[in-house]
């Protein structure tokens, strides 16, 4: 499916309510197999939650995850310390691209078993579950926080629960925070102090109900709406001003882009006011702890002529595209002049953006709706638009509703 974005001046002040955090979906998901007596309320209608839900109930031996990266990850150690049942965990091509061997060799550290079925440190994967033998494990810290989220998760789990050591400098830090966060609210206090991680044996936590905050990746892209807008007043819900999102560090970054962030009961309000004066200079984020912005950041800065230059983005080459290369691609395409290196890119002022382009998505989601904004600058086509289902299936109807003039190509 290719969409056209007509060149829209203006949005009208609007209020959407956004999918839960598929990161805390995923997350709380893995917690309530091991606790039944958790419940969970706002959970993400995202395709990476539903394939989450689905091969936690399948009874098949064969799960199939498609293209939902977290999902590989967490069920990779979920199914590990299920004893007596065997896993093939597979997922679609790009899938059995991504890597998977440090995790794989953390579990194997700890007494699980599991072999490759085609390619060494790549899915599918052959589980079988057992119970661990070991309860300490060491991880390199610059690896995806998934990796080490994984781990401990199924900590509590286990008999003498796990003590994880991470070695080197931490990548993603509020995504171990977040996932120690969820284990607390759950009932099971971890503690996380010079790169240890330890996560004591929980046998039942008590009866709760978990309710899962607004997806912070998803606002992103009204913070690129506003910032590309003239005067206007964005409401967003569920959200909470003490997130467990990195990603909350939004209303922190787009204040380098005029964009205000009022904290309410459970919402955002974002602001842009009338005739804001903009930066000129270079603007430089460093995003390691929040990469998942990274394309959205970009875009804002090419659309409002700014400068840029993000740093922390190495995982982002092993995402569901190598996400750097694509973005020099795009921009590039609409008339950007962008560099990259293996984890950082630099935006250079432009003179012109270029009507009609055809925008890649790289079957990535964030692709898709990273480069929507820019329908405030001129009008554009993102093909292959509904991957978005990935992660925010209404992305297109909320933009509609909000005054965007999107229509499918026949």
């Amino acid at each position: 499916m290719t969409l056209h974005l007509a060149h829209v001046s203006q949005i009208k002040n609007s209020t959407i309510r956004i999918t839960g955090s598929k990161s805390e979906t995923n997350r709380l998901l893995i917690l309530q197999a091991l606790y039944p007596s958790l419940q969970i309320e706002n959970i993400s209608n995202s395709d990476d939650s539903n394939l989450m839900q689905k091969a936690l109930t399948a009874s098949e031996e064969l799960v199939d995850i498609h293209h939902a990266g977290t999902a590989m990850r967490f069920l990779t150690a979920y199914f590990s310390v299920l004893k007596g049942r065997t896993t093939v965990l597979t997922g679609s091509e790009r899938m059995q691209e991504r890597p998977v061997k440090i995790l794989v060799e953390a579990l194997r550290t700890i007494g699980c078993q599991m072999e490759y079925v085609n390619n060494e440190g790549y899915p599918p994967i052959k589980i079988t579950g057992k119970e661990p033998n070991s309860s300490e494990v060491s991880l390199s810290a610059n690896v995806s926080s998934q990796y080490i989220s994984a781990m401990m998760l199924i900590a509590p789990s286990l008999k003498e629960g796990l003590t994880i050591r991470l070695e080197g400098k931490i990548t993603s830090v509020p995504y171990i925070k977040m996932t120690l966060s969820l284990l607390e609210e759950a009932g099971i206090k971890g503690n996380f102090k010079d790169n240890i991680i330890t996560i004591p044996p929980v046998t039942q936590v008590p009866e709760k109900k978990i309710v899962v905050e607004s997806d912070w990746s998803s606002a992103s892209y009204f913070y690129s709406i506003a910032a590309l807008s003239s005067g206007v007043v964005l409401e967003l819900s569920s959200y909470k001003k003490n997130s467990y999102q990195g990603d909350s560090v939004l209303s922190e970054i787009y204040r380098s882009f005029s964009v205000t962030t009022e904290f309410r009961e459970n919402s955002i309000v974002l602001t842009k006011e009338k005739n804001s004066e903009l930066l000129q200079e270079e603007v430089n984020f460093d995003l390691t702890n929040s990469p998942d912005i990274a394309q959205t950041i970009a875009v804002t800065c090419f659309g409002l002529n700014i400068p840029c230059y993000l740093t922390g983005l190495h995982t982002l080459k092993i995402k569901e595209t190598d996400r750097l290369v694509a973005l020099k691609s795009e921009i590039e395409k609409l008339g950007g002049n962008i560099q990259i290196t293996e984890d950082s890119l630099r935006l250079a002022k432009r003179e012109l953006i270029k009507e009609g382009v055809v925008i890649e998505t790289y079957k990535d989601h964030r692709m898709a709706m990273a480069f929507a904004p820019l329908a405030l600058t001129t009008n554009l086509k993102i093909e292959k638009a509904g991957v978005v289902s990935k992660s925010y299936p209404d992305f297109w109807n909320d933009l509609q509703k909000i005054g965007f003039k999107i229509s499918q190509e026949k």
